[in-house]
C-alpha cells in the first residue's frame, strides 16, 4: 500500500471524527454559552446550575442525532471494508 493510500484512509477517519463529533460539541458550546449569561445576568454561581443543563443538551443532541451519527459511520466503515482488498496488496 503507497502513502498516499495511508494518508487518504487516515484523513477520512479524522474528518468522520469531525463530523460525528461537531454537531455535539456546537450544542454543547451554545447551551454554556447561554447558561453562563443566565449566570451573569442572576449572578448564581453554582456549578450544578452550569452542569446539569450541558449535560441534559448533550444526552438530548445525541439521542436526536444518533440514527444520524450511525448512517455515517456505517458509511465510511463499509468504504473502508470495501476496498480491503486493495489495502492489503
Amino acid at each position: 500500500m503507497s502513502p498516499e493510500a495511508v494518508i487518504h484512509i487516515i484523513s477520512q477517519a479524522f474528518w468522520t471524527t469531525v463530523l460525528l463529533c461537531a454537531p455535539l460539541l456546537l450544542i454543547g458550546f451554545a447551551v454554556g454559552i447561554v447558561v453562563n449569561i443566565i449566570q451573569i445576568a442572576t449572578s448564581l454561581q453554582d456549578s450544578a446550575f452550569s452542569t446539569i443543563p450541558r449535560l441534559a443538551a448533550f444526552l438530548f443532541g445525541f439521542l436526536l442525532l444518533l440514527p444520524w451519527m450511525l448512517k455515517q459511520i456505517s458509511a465510511y466503515s463499509i468504504s473502508i471494508f470495501a476496498d480491503l482488498g486493495r489495502y492489503a496488496r
